[in-house]
């Protein structure tokens, strides 16, 4: 099992880099998941870390993790207070028109028989609001969309809805991420396309955890370069809609 990559560390806290295809639960048809990488990462401390959040399956990057229950019940009540901030990569399947904008679009869930549960816009559902800034645009590789431009784009959610960003892209700028297979065609890569990039997390009287995690592989395979790390003052802040559940 090979080791996961550290970006954060001291007596309180890890920040982890996640890697695509690694869910942080364990699947209902079992497998590998984040549980299994937990005791490897006590490094010499006597309690196993737990996660703080969540990042979907296909979601690469930044993930906290709290060394004791009470780092978790603080860590857990600066998502609550929305104090903790977040930074998102993500690659859009086409061509975004405007360089910059904001888009605030209420959310709900819905299930069926046929596609499952998913997320759509609704006016009774809860708001939702998501900045989000163009990185670069360039053509898509041989393969990929036949060509059709995509776009880096930086996301900022003020909320944390579940799918948030992803239903975002698809109702606020015409496409869907690259790669989605429930609100796009899931073509053009062999994941959804959203990274983790830049976590901070205040703490009382100590210095911030300040975490960035570097653009993985299947971005820059598409042609794109790692934009500089956000700052601590620009991160985005998550709802606590997002966090897991305190032991």
């Amino acid at each position: 099992m090979n080791q996961l990559t550290v970006l954060f560390e001291d007596a309180e806290a890890l920040v982890i880099d996640k890697p695509a295809g690694l869910p942080i639960d364990r699947p209902r048809a079992g497998g590998v998941s984040l549980d299994d990488h937990l005791d490897a990462m006590r490094f010499g401390f006597q309690r196993t870390p737990a996660a703080v959040h969540r990042l979907d399956q296909d979601t690469s990057g930044c993930l906290l993790l709290a060394r004791n229950a009470k780092a978790h019940r603080r860590y857990a009540a600066a998502f609550e207070a929305r104090q903790v901030g977040k930074t998102y990569l993500g690659v859009v399947a086409g061509h975004v028109a405007e360089d910059s904008g904001t888009i605030a679009l209420n959310l709900s869930k819905i299930s069926s028989a046929e596609k499952g549960w998913r997320m759509i816009p609704a006016r009774a559902g809860k708001p939702a609001v998501t900045h989000w800034r163009v990185i670069d645009r360039r053509e898509g590789p041989d393969g990929v969309l036949g060509g059709k431009e995509i776009t880096l784009v930086e996301f900022k959610p003020e909320t944390g809805r579940t799918h948030q960003i992803r239903v975002h892209a698809l109702a606020g700028l015409g496409a869907a991420l690259l790669g989605d297979p429930i609100y796009g065609t899931g073509e053009g890569a062999k994941r959804t396309m959203l990274h983790a990039a830049a976590l901070t997390v205040p703490r009382e009287g100590k210095p911030p955890i300040v975490a960035a995690a570097p653009l993985p592989a299947d971005f820059r395979a598409l042609g794109f370069v790692d934009p500089e790390a956000p700052s601590a003052e620009s991160a985005a802040i998550e709802d606590p809609d997002a966090c897991l559940p305190t032991s």
